[in-house]
């Protein structure tokens, strides 16, 4: 139902009433707040999931060697994050502790890379100081032969259970959980990998191995995470991470 107005409507004076545009500019502040409750809604429909690749752009990514300046070797392609040159190690802008990170790969024939987590910006490299979840073709790799270096290892230090992965130019489910020391490497729905960073058994480990130099090799409780550029062609989707508290 509408009203007939009759006669002008003239606005009473009052000394606290506000110009127009202010007006308006604030009653938009009120309506572009954020609301609470639906910011918790939209986090329960997600699970507490966050896309670190949105499938058309390196946003939130950057050269590990070169931080803040444009990603060079790595591009979106047909929705995948690929390496597709020389560029260094692919580096996540934000820094994570405690997390659990989900992708797919799928590698060349050959072809080898890798999942580094807590790195420490300082270290000259980022395998220097974050310890390496495995990435490759083993069947055509010589990495391949020892579970210490096949995929889904704890690369040099933890083996994994053989026979899991795919080969090259197949997708393989990567699921990383990171909890205080506590480290589990899942592949292709099978956990092939847990330790204790820190513990006596991971530091005789690291002692025998290839970082018995390195003081900074698993010591970060928070740091960068990154997908490793070695040489060859490896492809991505489906990447996403969930922070634990």
């Amino acid at each position: 139902m509408s009203r007939t107005i009759r006669g002008p409507v003239r606005p009473r004076a009052h000394r606290n009433h506000l110009p127009f545009p202010l007006a308006v500019v604030l009653a938009a502040m009120v309506v572009a707040a954020p609301d609470a409750s639906a910011q918790k809604a939209a986090a329960a429909r997600t699970g507490g999931w966050t896309a670190l690749f949105d499938g058309t752009s390196l946003t939130g990514w950057h050269n590990y060697d070169t931080p803040g300046k444009p990603v060079t070797g790595w591009s979106a392609e047909n929705g995948l994050l690929v390496r597709t040159g020389e560029g260094g190690d692919l580096t996540t802008d934000r820094q994570y502790a405690n997390f659990e990170l989900e992708l797919e790969w799928k590698v060349e024939k050959g072809g080898n890379s890798g999942i580094i987590y807590r790195i420490d910006h300082a270290a000259e490299k980022t395998y220097i100081s974050g310890p390496e979840m495995q990435i490759l073709d083993d069947a055509a790799h010589t990495d391949g032969k020892n579970p210490l270096t096949a995929a889904g290892a704890n690369f040099a230090l933890h083996p994994t259970v053989p026979g899991l992965n795919k080969g090259a130019g197949q997708w393989n489910a990567v699921r990383l959980v990171v909890t205080g020391a506590h480290v589990e490497h899942w592949l292709n729905g099978k956990q092939v990998v847990a330790y204790e960073l820190g513990s006596a058994d991971w530091e005789a480990r690291r002692k025998a191995s290839k970082f018995a130099n390195a003081e900074r090799y698993g010591r970060a409780r928070r740091g960068h995470i990154a997908l490793q550029d070695h040489g060859d062609r490896v492809s991505f989707r489906n990447v996403r991470i969930r922070e634990l508290p």
